[in-house]
């Protein structure tokens, strides 16, 4: 696993890297925070589901008309609802035929989605400030390339139907719940929050599109917005 953490008092393009290595089951909740920063938060517990069985994935690489892609911070329930939902199919693999596997899977949305809003609306204790970041295509891009992903990751907006493709949460805080590695930037004080990014993921019929790099160039805007708020109202 790849970690790394970025200061808020400087500018975010200089960042600070700790690269560690961890066997871990390729099966892991979706509040586990995934590379290419920082631990996760919260507790995750293992997931009796199979690695095999992964159907509707295209067998040409689809490519991302990056013309259409919308970067946003999610502020609606919707947009934070999509982003749920490709975190579950993201970072689970079920078994489709298994018995109650749809019940299994609504569980797991309603807690990543409640847990999200509680984190982005700052009432999750220990983290300063929350936001989490969305990338999306017209659901009509997406339609004939999965039907699954056209399905549980959708939302409407002023601008008709979209499909949240990628999704992160950009966490500012003085460090991770439960974090076990990582090197904090030199010359601040020990009160210093930093930002950490977590949750990263892309759906995974459009990997190597650069959406996860689209994602992160985000992230680093709005943590550099960020500073410039704090360096403002806090000389």
């Amino acid at each position: 696993m790849t970690m790394a953490t970025f200061p808020l008092s400087t500018s975010s393009s200089s960042l600070i890297n700790s690269y560690t290595s961890s066997p871990f089951s390729s099966v892991v909740s979706p509040s586990h925070f995934f590379p290419p920063f920082s631990s996760h938060s919260r507790r995750f517990s293992r997931l009796f589901v199979s690695s095999t069985g992964i159907s509707d994935v295209p067998q040409q690489r689809f490519i991302v008309d990056k013309s259409s892609l919308v970067l946003y911070e999610a502020v609606s329930e919707n947009e934070l609802w999509a982003a749920a939902n490709l975190r579950i199919r993201t970072f689970n693999e079920f078994k489709e035929d298994s018995f109650g596997v749809e019940d299994h899977k609504r569980h797991l949305v309603e807690r990543e989605f409640e847990a999200l809003k509680e984190r982005v609306a700052g009432k999750r204790e220990g983290f300063k400030k929350v936001s989490c970041i969305n990338a999306s295509l017209p659901l009509s891009h997406i339609s004939a390339l999965s039907r699954d992903l056209s399905t549980t990751c959708k939302f409407s907006d002023d601008d008709g139907f979209k499909v949240v493709v990628g999704s992160l949460d950009l966490n500012q805080c003085l460090r991770l719940p439960d974090e076990m590695t990582g090197m904090r930037p030199q010359g601040i004080g020990a009160d210093f929050a930093r930002a950490y990014l977590s949750n990263v993921c892309v759906a995974k019929e459009l990997h190597r599109n650069g959406l996860g790099y689209a994602l992160v160039s985000k992230a680093k805007s709005v943590a550099e917005k960020w500073v410039v708020f704090e360096e403002w109202f806090h000389p």
